[in-house]
């Protein structure tokens, strides 16, 4: 990846920081479901089937990872530091 987040070594510091991960996961998640959709459907028990079902299940575990850190998680990082650092209280 090209941008500074995902040439982090941690796990943790990349995740929910990148809009291109997350641009690319959206895009292969919904190839591989329409995939599933159209080709794989009438035969869930097949290799190719299964592994779509798989990989379409990771795409969107970690997208969802991806965008609960970016709208849950940093954000409430950061009204905790801004409170926490707030000299008014």
């Amino acid at each position: 990846m090209a941008c500074n987040s995902c040439k982090e070594n941690w796990f943790w510091k990349k995740i929910g920081r990148c809009q291109r991960c997350m641009d690319q996961l959206t895009s292969l998640s919904v190839v591989c479901w329409v995939i599933w959709y159209f080709f794989f459907r009438d035969t869930p028990k097949s290799i190719g089937s299964i592994a779509l079902l798989f990989a379409g299940f990771a795409f969107n575990a970690l997208l969802f990872l991806h965008l609960w850190m970016k709208f849950v998680i940093l954000p409430w990082r950061k009204r905790q530091k801004r409170e926490h650092h707030d000299p008014h209280q």
